[in-house]
């Protein structure tokens, strides 16, 4: 096998293993099963991760990876901390696709417990809080926000984020989605010096 045709492999190992997580939990997913949903021995499975932990980890790094990939297009993006900001906003509301949400609140939970979905949670958390603050640090530069401490604003919004969020994705209809979003927009305008109705 080729380094590519490995890559490829592992890299469609990695979603097919996502896929089996969101539908299965963390917990109750084994090897056996990622092997069979991806058409492949579950020796090739060990060969790629060696153990039913490190594919976990490594699974649950490639679906926030994804997710923090289109957060960096945006914050990378030419277009101005309002814009940023509001796209921001669309792209951390649980939608349709809550494979990523369900993949974070399962994260969060096993890193309790293991020191290497731990690591990959911490790191990966901090990544999308340092990419709120500098969109934060360029409205302020800019004069759009008015905020003194921009890291822990975005400590501050990030954490109301994922409490709400956390409560729409498990607990059905105790919030609504238009809920979530009014006071997402709120918390984000009072940190930041803004009419929430910019932020539509």
């Amino acid at each position: 096998m080729t380094r590519r045709a490995a890559e490829i492999r592992l890299d469609a190992l990695l979603r097919t293993a996502c896929d089996v997580i969101a539908e299965r939990g963390l917990a109750n997913t084994r090897t056996a099963d990622v092997a069979q949903a991806a058409g492949v021995s579950q020796a090739l499975v060990f060969y790629h991760f060696a153990t039913k932990e490190r594919l976990l980890a490594q699974a649950f790094a490639y679906a926030v990876e994804q997710d923090l990939a289109r957060l960096d297009a945006v914050v990378r993006s030419g277009a101005p901390p309002l814009t940023k900001l509001r796209k921001i906003i669309k792209l951390y509301l649980p939608a349709g696709r809550t494979t990523s949400w369900s993949m974070w609140i399962d994260g969060w939970s096993e890193s309790l417990r293991t020191p290497e979905m731990e690591r990959v949670s911490r790191r990966l958390d901090l990544r999308w809080r340092e990419d709120l603050a500098e969109v934060i640090e360029d409205g302020v530069r800019e004069g759009t926000f008015q905020c003194a401490d921009p890291d822990g604003a975005a400590w501050r919004i990030s954490a109301v984020v994922d409490g709400l969020a956390v409560q729409l994705a498990v607990h059905d209809r105790v919030i609504s989605r238009r809920q979530f979003t009014e006071w997402v927009r709120l918390v984000i305008a009072r940190e930041l010096g803004l009419d929430p109705a910019v932020l539509d």
